[in-house]
């Protein structure tokens, strides 16, 4: 079925080893949708499985005691050292224990998990050679929970079956459904995880006093906040951010900000990619607001957002790396727009104007804080789509290229419209236009708002 993932290790005999090894040895498989993402090629019998021979035990380990990050943490980071930790928490190959594990990333933007199946590096040395998927399996993170229990479940289950009920996994899936069903260890967890430290090696009171900030800016936006700065190694505490907006923003009444009229036909966020709910949802304001397939001036766009043009035209110091809308109590709200650039500043405003819709509307997580950060989260994703399409309709945009995708139509059509030519050149990525290979990598895979 479409979304769904399944990992499974069949029953068969190792005659060395532990004894949990032995009672979880078989053929392991991870399947996305029915693909086998572990398919490869058998050395010793040179022929083609769906997954290698394995035991079961030590990736249901690996499971239990990265489960927060694989679940919570929201994107990779950018700076190389920490992305060699990132590796061991999200990437099967880390596994170990004398197996040759598949190169699969298992990552989450917080709505949906991605596997990224990759071939073997060095197939000639292998004695199982993983051919690697040809695509990112997408799935809502629900289904991956789901996965994962089953799995070690299963895999208890065949230990038990043993007389092998005292294991570290055993206590590691018992210390962990705990933290899940208890509301404030998982609140914990999550913010731990989210800003890329594994379990209890993170700071207790850091935690907590940040925990604390969501009352100022909200659980989400606190999220959100907490991923840029595990991407980018850079803090912002509520208070922070209440200091930037005094000094550095730009009034505006959130009472004024424009409204989606009709939400009722927009997808649940999860249910399919997100740059498709944010173009959507651009669609849906340009068509309410008239302004078919035309340029957005400065002044309609800021008046969607409930303040002035000068917010666009003028620019200051930047002190903060991440835009926001931070609303407080009377209908008044300050926007920071980080972007020294024009179209950057019409880009991270529009950005702000479609998390407002998204959050208020389709979400349902109106909080004080609208952020757009640096990272690739599921709610960033549909701001920048939604951007773009508010900014730059793609329709208007492809029939004005009509077929001509050269790099110098390109920034003609991009000048039209007032946006950076990375803007039109993600439109036609994601509508397949042309490759990834044509677009600007950034952030790991070709930019995408999706």
């Amino acid at each position: 079925m479409p979304g769904e993932l399944t990992i499974s290790v069949s029953s068969e005999t190792l005659d060395s080893g532990l004894a949990e090894e032995q009672a979880t040895f078989g053929m392991f498989v991870v399947a996305a949708s029915g693909l086998p993402l572990t398919a490869g090629v058998d050395a010793a019998e040179d022929a083609l499985r769906s997954g290698p021979r394995v035991s079961g035990y030590p990736f249901a380990e690996w499971l239990a005691w990265n489960w927060w990050r694989l679940r919570w943490e929201l994107g990779r980071p950018a700076a190389e050292s920490a992305l060699r930790r990132w590796d061991f928490a999200h990437r099967m190959s880390t596994v170990g224990e004398g197996y040759a594990w598949p190169d699969i990333a298992v990552f989450s933007d917080g709505r949906q998990s991605f596997l990224v199946s990759e071939p073997s590096q060095n197939p000639d040395s292998a004695m199982f050679r993983y051919i690697g998927a040809s695509r990112r399996a997408a799935l809502p993170a629900e289904s991956l929970e789901a996965a994962i229990d089953e799995f070690v479940e299963d895999v208890l289950a065949k230990l038990d079956g043993r007389e092998l009920r005292d294991t570290n996994l055993h206590r590691l899936w018992s210390d962990l459904k705990t933290e899940r069903e208890n509301p404030g260890l998982a609140r914990f967890r999550r913010l731990e995880a989210q800003l890329g430290f594994d379990p209890d090696e993170a700071d207790e009171d850091d935690i907590l006093g940040r925990l604390d900030d969501a009352g100022a800016i909200g659980e989400e936006a606190l999220a959100e906040v907490a991923a840029d700065e595990a991407a980018h190694g850079v803090a912002m505490s509520a208070k922070d951010i209440e200091n930037v907006a005094k000094r550095s923003g730009f009034d505006a009444n959130p009472n004024d900000a424009v409204v989606l009229s009709d939400p009722a036909g927009v997808p649940r966020p999860g249910e399919i990619q997100a740059w498709r709910i944010g173009q959507r949802l651009a669609q849906s304001i340009r068509s309410q607001e008239d302004l078919d397939g035309q340029a957005l001036p400065d002044k309609r766009l800021a008046e969607f957002a409930g303040t002035r043009a000068s917010a666009i035209s003028k620019k200051g110091k930047r002190p903060a790396h991440i835009s926001f809308a931070f609303d407080r109590d009377g209908g008044h709200s300050r926007i920071f727009l980080r972007s020294k650039w024009k179209t950057g500043r019409r880009f991270e405003l529009a950005r702000l104007i479609g998390d407002r819709v998204f959050g208020n509307q389709v979400a349902g997580c109106a909080e004080p804080l609208y952020p757009a950060t640096r990272t690739y989260s599921y709610r960033q994703k549909v701001q920048r789509a939604f951007a773009a399409e508010l900014l730059s309709p793609f329709e208007a945009v492809n029939d004005m290229l009509d077929g001509d995708y050269s790099e110098e139509k390109q920034n003609e059509v991009a000048e039209h419209f007032t946006v950076s030519s990375l803007t039109i050149r993600t439109q036609l990525v994601n509508h397949r236009r042309i490759g990834r290979e044509n677009a600007v990598v950034d952030h790991g895979p070709a930019a995408s708002f999706g």
